[in-house]
């Protein structure tokens, strides 16, 4: 196993699973349950997915607008597990534990090792998505129970830590002039999108524009 593979996936692990901290004090400062917070880490494991449940329900949405949210920002992981599918050639129960490890991180880790081969691809996947689902829900537990002495979860500058994390990831891959341009103008679209779409809305078109951009590429 490529000990390069192993340090960055450690290191983006630990890192983004620190943010579940955030997580669990604010789940409880939602009105969540111990029991739920934690349950919704364990069985959700989608961090955007997870703040977009909290986050409409404390502010007095219904159960369905939370879902729906939710749902919409975790569309994006079927376009990832679409890319490592062909990597990863899973079967049987395996197929659950990947498609449930399927995050952001653990495919920007794979996609990151490319130039390794399928072996690193596949080493920084499992290392990655097993250790974020590790760390999240310790630090989600640690987060809930310490709710009330962490104060406002916010002020702790957690929330930087994943996109810092991700940045880190996408940023030694902007190699050429078509990566660079497909980064800002996906950027400019959420930045322009966020105002008027809902939560989730303005990822999924970027995820959308990077299609078109791979299809006019090809042609």
């Amino acid at each position: 196993m490529n000990r390069a593979t192993v340090t960055q996936s450690l290191s983006v692990s630990f890192t983004v699973g620190l943010y579940g901290v955030a997580f669990g004090a604010a789940s409880i400062a939602a009105g969540f349950s111990l029991l739920q917070t934690c349950l919704l880490s364990l069985l959700t494991f989608s961090g955007a997915s997870q703040f977009a449940v909290v986050g409409v329900i404390g502010a007095g949405g219904s159960a369905l607008s939370a879902i729906t949210t939710a749902s919409l920002l975790g569309i994006r992981n079927m376009l990832y597990a679409m890319r490592m599918a062909p990597i990863l050639k899973v079967r049987g129960f395996t197929k659950i534990i990947a498609a449930e490890v399927t995050i952001d991180e653990s495919t920007g880790v794979a996609i990151g090792q490319e130039s390794l081969g399928a072996d690193a691809m596949k080493h920084g996947f499992w290392l990655t998505g097993i250790g974020v689902y590790i760390f999240w829900n310790f630090f989600t537990v640690l987060g809930a129970l310490g709710a009330q002495a962490m104060g406002n979860p916010s002020s702790w500058g957690l929330d930087a830590a994943v996109p810092a994390a991700f940045l880190g990831l996408v940023w030694p891959r902007l190699i050429g002039n078509f990566e660079r341009a497909l980064a800002a103008s996906s950027l400019i679209l959420a930045v322009v999108l966020s105002p008027i779409l809902g939560a989730g809305l303005p990822i999924i078109s970027t995820a959308l524009l990077a299609v078109a951009f791979g299809w006019k590429a090809r042609r």
